[in-house]
């Protein structure tokens, strides 16, 4: 039998915790078969991003077409874009290919460093968001996209209206830069999902956002409602956080294969 398919449009991390390996390491674990389209190089490690490198458009289209066309996909996840040329294909190329789509807005890594231009949001807003059956952003992606500053809890409704705003069907607000408990809220402006997981005490979480939203794409090429496929992304990516570990001298990554070592 062949396993359900998924595609993770987005960079590559060479330290392997985040990006497209992060994306295929959680596909597998979950049960998936991951492909993938590389639209940008990083060179990365512990320590933060030294450099990346953006593709062609025209390799990125044709990652793209070469592996739908042929083999098909029934979910995309789509990651770090880097510039506006990349986000304009990506969601012309999506916006054609009738499938669900999580889109991670990928601005800044882990570190702190940027990686995606600022001449993109705009493509990101109008272009990317629209196609997104689920839209996963942080508070610092909130913030970058629809000026919402987020401090606690009670503004979290307010953040995901004004993503709803842009265009996703579904917005995951994620919370896990506040204090207590790591609290995320799933709505499409009716219906409201509140997940709360407990905050670990673990400082290797690399590749958290990459694999949270790759893990709901599995869920949703494996025929799960978004809610049903959320739910079961948090509870993955909570046991990868609480697993993470150290590597090289700065933040490790979460662990991927953490249920197969249990």
């Amino acid at each position: 039998m062949t396993p359900p398919l998924v595609l993770t449009v987005a960079g590559s991390d060479s330290g392997g915790g985040a990006g497209i390996q992060a994306d295929l390491k959680t596909m597998l674990a979950l049960g998936t078969h991951g492909m993938s389209v590389i639209a940008a190089v990083t060179a990365q490690n512990s320590r933060g991003v030294q450099g990346y490198w953006e593709l062609p458009v025209e390799a990125v289209r044709a990652q793209y077409r070469s592996v739908v066309d042929d083999i098909g996909v029934q979910a995309v996840k789509t990651g770090m874009l880097a510039s506006a040329q990349l986000v304009e294909c990506v969601a012309g190329l999506l916006a054609a290919t009738d499938v669900p789509v999580v889109v991670d807005p990928v601005g800044v890594s882990k570190h702190g460093d940027s990686l995606l231009a600022k001449s993109a949001l705009d493509s990101v807003r109008h272009r990317l968001l629209p196609v997104a059956t689920v839209a996963t952003p942080n508070l610092d992606e909130v913030a970058q996209l629809t000026g919402v500053e987020v401090t606690g809890e009670s503004g979290m409704r307010r953040a995901a209206d004004a993503v709803l705003g842009l265009g996703p069907r579904w917005a995951l607000i994620k919370g896990g830069h506040l204090a207590g408990d790591a609290v995320d809220l799933l709505t499409d402006g009716t219906a409201e999902h509140w997940l709360r997981a407990p905050r670990h005490d673990n400082r290797h979480t690399h590749g958290t956002g990459c694999t949270l939203a790759s893990a709901i794409a599995a869920g949703l090429a494996k025929g799960l409602g978004v809610p049903e496929a959320v739910y079961e992304a948090k509870e993955y990516v909570t046991g990868a956080i609480a697993a993470g570990f150290a590597l090289g001298e700065g933040i490790g990554p979460v662990d991927h294969g953490w249920r197969l070592r249990r």
